[in-house]
């Protein structure tokens, strides 16, 4: 996780000192004169060694010091910090939508083994998986808050004044980011417990006298999350990445929002926290995803 993390931050680091073009010239435009392009490329640090300004803004990072946004003249991590009130509950709720749905879902489709049930449930899978997320939150904008007018739009509520308001603004982002990955999710549980139910210990189990709901609740079930732990590794991943989207087409000011804004104001510094704060957190997510394995299967060491 340590050695990921630092790569990411020299990539990104990297990254917007090898894009083409004069930052100071992007933000002030041609008009400006060579004092005022002197004074913007000091205050960016542009005009020291490559080394030194990695090792200032490295240091920068771990005091969480992330720089001051060129547009809004904030720091970078304040502003950072007010957005993720708006994202955390956004990723967590869509998070909560993928587990409760789609592992129930995947295992009653694996138990029922009725074909047009599973025709049907491949053909609306598929649906679910080629549909990209933003047309599936325009459609739900239209009839849940434009025709039906049941739930706000681009409204949050304060979750400390009233929990029940902010949960209710944030469904149709929510489900707009977590339908996708349902109909992934639920194909890997039911395929993976399929197989499972195949299995020697499985029948062996049966034969024992242990009932056919415990066999596959406390055994088979198990052992089917391991490869849907890794599949929810990435969507975990995926669903970060997808609320910058989401975020701006219900006009959410989290952090997907302020990433759209701050590259249309060309915000370098804003641009480089947000892009780093994104990283670390996947980084984070795939590492607790790695430990998760010890939790559902003790065979897996963590010390090899």
């Amino acid at each position: 996780m340590v050695i990921t993390t630092l790569l990411v931050v020299v990539m990104i680091f990297l990254i917007f000192r090898v894009i083409p073009g004069d930052p100071a010239l992007i933000i002030l435009g041609t008009e400006a004169d060579e004092a005022q392009l002197q004074a913007l490329r000091s205050r960016l640090g542009a005009d020291r060694p490559l080394i030194d300004q990695f090792i200032a803004w490295l240091l920068g990072a771990l005091r969480g010091d992330l720089g001051v946004s060129l547009r809004f003249n904030q720091p970078v991590t304040k502003m950072i910090a007010d957005r993720l009130m708006v994202s955390v509950p956004l990723a967590l709720f869509s998070v909560a939508l993928v587990i409760g749905v789609s592992i129930p879902l995947g295992v009653s489709l694996a138990l029922i083994r009725s074909r047009p049930v599973e025709l049907t449930f491949s053909y609306l899978s598929q649906l679910g998986m080629a549909v990209p997320s933003f047309w599936v939150a325009l459609l739900l904008m239209m009839l849940f808050g434009v025709a039906l007018r049941w739930v706000p739009l681009g409204e949050t509520v304060d979750w400390q004044r009233n929990p029940a308001a902010s949960l209710r603004a944030l469904a149709l982002p929510a489900i707009a980011l977590a339908l996708p990955a349902i109909a992934v999710v639920a194909r890997y549980v039911r395929g993976g417990l399929l197989d499972q139910l195949g299995q020697n210990y499985v029948r062996t189990a049966l034969g024992k006298g242990l009932s056919f709901p415990r066999t596959v609740y406390r055994h088979a079930l198990r052992n089917a999350l391991m490869p849907v732990t890794t599949v929810l590794g990435v969507i975990f991943a995926d669903i970060i990445a997808g609320a910058v989207i989401i975020e701006t087409v219900f006009a959410l000011p989290g952090v997907g929002l302020l990433l759209v804004t701050a590259v249309g104001y060309r915000d370098f510094p804003l641009i480089q926290g947000l892009a780093l704060h994104i990283a670390v957190v996947v980084v984070t997510l795939n590492f607790t995803v790695d430990l998760a394995y010890r939790v559902i299967d003790p065979r897996v060491r963590l010390d090899r």
